[in-house]
């Protein structure tokens, strides 16, 4: 009976065991940390990664500003954690124990926002898919005593808002569009302003002309479409022309080379040189017989 007693007791102590664990490892997250510019650790299964749709757009914009390329910046709000990356990309991980926890792109980095000389915002696009769209976000610089990712919301489906503070930016003229672009686009950009003030064009005319000098600039994402020309038929009159072209072109040369061993084979001296006016050979030779001629032959 003791040891009937003794084993059961040893059971309920291994089961309390067993059940403690249990608890401990119930509360536990498991949180699949991201790597470097906000993608999934690079040891896991191809599968499991995150897969950017597009490349990011090269680093832009204020100088000071390119210290931040290479660093992420990370929050965690309520079931989320985000990771920002400038110049990179956004990604969004579910703190969650469930097996199908989400982690996806909220954005890649491709271009700025601008206003009145001023860089508003920094724009994250083509994302995951949401719905019918892709996910974007857009990111705003506020002055702050130290750099960190402050807030993160979504303020309309499939578009997100992020607020970064930064000292880099606490300067007045720290985010100053004009000094970033090279003296030929100031240049652009003062004749531009010049020839709105004097009514030489409309304000739409005006917002045209910068967008290309930021487009230029890298500062914005070309807009303009490549349409590849359509390959010329073999047989189309242009190919036809440009070969008879071809073509004459030989016979006249291989004409040429045979009056030149002709007035060799006589004997008789000619110049090399082509009038350039008519472009024929011209033959200096006078008073001259012909082999088999009993009569003279002026060439000129």
């Amino acid at each position: 009976m003791y040891c009937f007693s003794k084993g059961i007791f040893s059971l309920l102590r291994l089961w309390m065991v067993y059940m403690s664990l249990f608890r401990i490892a119930g509360k536990m997250k498991i949180v699949e940390e991201p790597n470097t510019f906000g993608l999934n650790n690079p040891f896991l299964a191809q599968g499991s990664r995150l897969q950017p749709k597009v490349t990011p757009s090269q680093v832009s914009g204020p100088a000071h500003l390119h210290q931040l390329d290479g660093k992420c910046f990370s929050l965690t709000e309520a079931m989320y954690k985000y990771e920002f990356c400038p110049f990179h990309n956004i990604t969004q991980h579910e703190q969650s124990f469930r097996w199908n926890a989400y982690s996806g792109i909220l954005g890649i980095w491709q271009e700025w926002e601008m206003a009145n000389n001023t860089f508003t915002g920094m724009w994250m696009r083509d994302g995951d898919t949401c719905g019918v769209r892709n996910r974007e976000t857009k990111v705003t610089l506020v002055c702050s005593e130290s750099t960190k990712l402050a807030q993160v919301s979504e303020p309309s489906t499939c578009v997100y808002s992020l607020t970064f503070k930064t000292p880099l930016v606490c300067h007045p003229h720290s985010l100053l569009v004009y000094p970033t672009l090279t003296e030929e686009l100031q240049r652009e950009w003062d004749e531009a302003e010049q020839a709105r003030y004097e009514g030489l064009i409309t304000d739409q005319g005006y917002n045209h002309l910068l967008r290309d000098i930021f487009e230029e600039a890298g500062l914005l994402k070309s807009q303009k479409v490549k349409v590849k020309l359509p390959e010329v038929a073999a047989d189309s009159k242009i190919h036809s022309s440009l070969q008879k072209c071809t073509e004459d072109f030989k016979k006249q040369r291989e004409e040429i080379a045979r009056l030149r061993a002709l007035l060799t084979q006589h004997n008789i001296p000619f110049d090399s040189k082509q009038n350039e006016s008519k472009g024929a050979v011209t033959v200096a030779a006078k008073d001259q017989h012909l082999r088999g001629d009993t009569g003279l032959i002026d060439l000129q």
